[in-house]
């Protein structure tokens, strides 16, 4: 017979008198989320070839496949004019891409508004290819000239690290909804 729960753990989740989750972190959570995500190039990593995945645009699709009213449609052009900041990309690529990509997950969303995990991780992982060799693209327009082959091992991680995020986003999202006291 297994041990009893904790008292803690018998009555998370139940309403409690008193007790609601915060507005605002409720609100804020997952757009500081997104944005730490964002500073990732900063991360002190030396590689010859992309490495790191651009893990704004992962948690960005995460809390959009998880949640999906909880960003506005428009959520792709402020999340992602402060990820070029950071990015190194083009001014303006994120905020084009970021807003595309969530057009495209909302129109996704309405399609096939029940999906599982695998069909999840074939959407994320169709986004993020056409987010990761568009970024190349506009690169290369802007003034690059690298070739697609060196974005392999970025896409490779990026596609297997989603995962990952996600269960980020899932665990943030159970954190900022947990009861507060209210005043």
């Amino acid at each position: 017979m297994p041990a009893p729960l904790p008292r803690q753990l018998q009555n998370f989740g139940k309403p409690r008198i008193n007790r609601a989750p915060s507005p605002f972190i409720a609100l804020v959570a997952p757009w500081l989320l997104v944005m730490l995500g964002s500073l990732s190039p900063l991360f002190p990593l030396i590689a010859s070839a992309p490495v790191v995945p651009p893990f704004g645009f992962l948690l960005l699709v995460g809390w959009q496949q998880l949640r999906p009213g909880l960003f506005p449609v428009w959520a792709g052009v402020p999340l992602g004019l402060f990820d070029d900041l950071f990015s190194g990309q083009p001014f303006g690529s994120a905020v084009l891409l970021w807003s595309v990509a969530m057009i495209g997950l909302d129109v996704i969303e309405a399609r096939f508004p029940w999906r599982g995990f695998w069909l999840t991780w074939l959407v994320s992982s169709g986004i993020i290819t056409a987010y990761l060799v568009l970024s190349l693209a506009i690169a290369n327009v802007g003034g690059g000239s690298t070739a697609l082959s060196v974005l392999a091992p970025q896409l490779i991680v990026s596609i297997l690290t989603y995962p990952l995020a996600a269960r980020l986003v899932g665990l943030f999202d159970r954190l900022r909804l947990i009861p507060v006291q209210e005043v």
